[in-house]
């Protein structure tokens, strides 16, 4: 009997541990062992428009976004223009804070993209025409022809202040297409830091720069005004701008997208500091028909081929 008892222990032992381990009902996938959902990390990205150590402040923006949000969020750093824009097509990121020009490539290549927010000098953005002191150049509100005739540097191909829009006003200008316009060719830099550098070092007569990337670099000692004068300032366009994509509504739920947008405008008055990163006094909303105007040069250039 003793022998008996001892095995029947030894059995409802077993069955209850067996029971323990796999009859446990088991958490559903995407979801924590607390049953809540797990929350998938919201990656973005930003156009490399200037140094790295500058960019690297996009980190202190996740960090904000993520505590507004209550999900993760993650800032990914873009090699170059174009691999922000193939990521936000590729679904690899799903907001991204572009330029004019790579805000409306992504937008086109992804249907049902918006353009939420930008900073509050994006509407009516300009670029400087900046020269070495010793080009014989001088500031005026007349267009310098003459540059036509110096050693000149763009910035990136798909900036739009460093290129783009640039491009357009000097076509018209002048009369005749660029690469005719530029009798010693058409270069291009890195960026809008890589130009001022690049010009205030010699190796070009002259370029074209993010107004808000000079005065910054003249106020922080990085680049010297009586170096590098601006020349001429281009008339305004739009520029700069948060994207998200569409994707974020199936993720996250309906009303997302204006959750997000809500929590990138707050930056203004949450947390001011944060906006040094762009750097814009305020962040204001947007929306796609804001940079139509940028996209119809965008389309005449034949920068929005799929």
């Amino acid at each position: 009997m003793k022998r008996k008892n001892l095995l029947c222990t030894a059995l409802a032992a077993g069955i209850s541990l067996l029971c323990g381990t796999s009859c446990e009902k088991k958490p559903e996938a995407g979801t924590t062992s607390g049953g809540s959902s797990a929350a998938k990390t919201l990656k973005f990205s930003a156009i490399p428009d200037q140094d790295k150590k500058n960019l690297e402040k996009f980190n202190t923006i996740a960090k904000h976004l993520s505590t507004e949000l209550g999900i993760p969020v993650e800032y990914v750093a873009s090699p170059d223009y174009a691999s922000s824009v193939s990521a936000f097509r590729n679904g690899d990121i799903h907001l991204a804070w572009f330029g004019g020009l790579t805000g409306v490539q992504a937008r086109e290549f992804v249907p049902g993209a918006k353009a939420i927010a930008q900073g509050d000098t994006d509407p009516a953005f300009i670029a400087y025409v900046i020269a070495h002191k010793d080009a014989g150049l001088q500031p005026s509100e007349s267009f310098p022809k003459q540059i036509g005739e110096l050693n000149f540097t763009f910035g990136e191909p798909q900036s739009t202040s460093g290129r783009l829009m640039p491009q357009y006003f000097f076509e018209k200008e002048a009369g005749v297409p660029a690469d005719q316009f530029f009798k010693k060719g058409m270069n291009f830099s890195k960026g809008h830091d890589a130009t001022c550098e690049l010009v205030q070092a010699g190796t070009f007569q002259a370029g074209v720069v993010n107004y808000s990337v000079y005065d910054k670099r003249v106020k922080e000692g990085k680049t010297d005004p009586a170096v590098v004068q601006v020349i001429w300032k281009t008339p305004p366009f739009a520029d700069y701008n948060w994207t998200a994509h569409p994707d974020l509504e199936k993720t996250y739920g309906a009303g997302f997208t204006d959750k997000l947008q809500k929590a990138i405008i707050d930056i203004t008055t949450k947390a001011p500091a944060l906006l040094e990163v762009f750097p814009r006094k305020a962040m204001i909303a947007a929306k796609n028909e804001d940079y139509d105007g940028i996209k119809g040069v965008a389309e005449k250039q034949g920068f929005l081929k799929k």
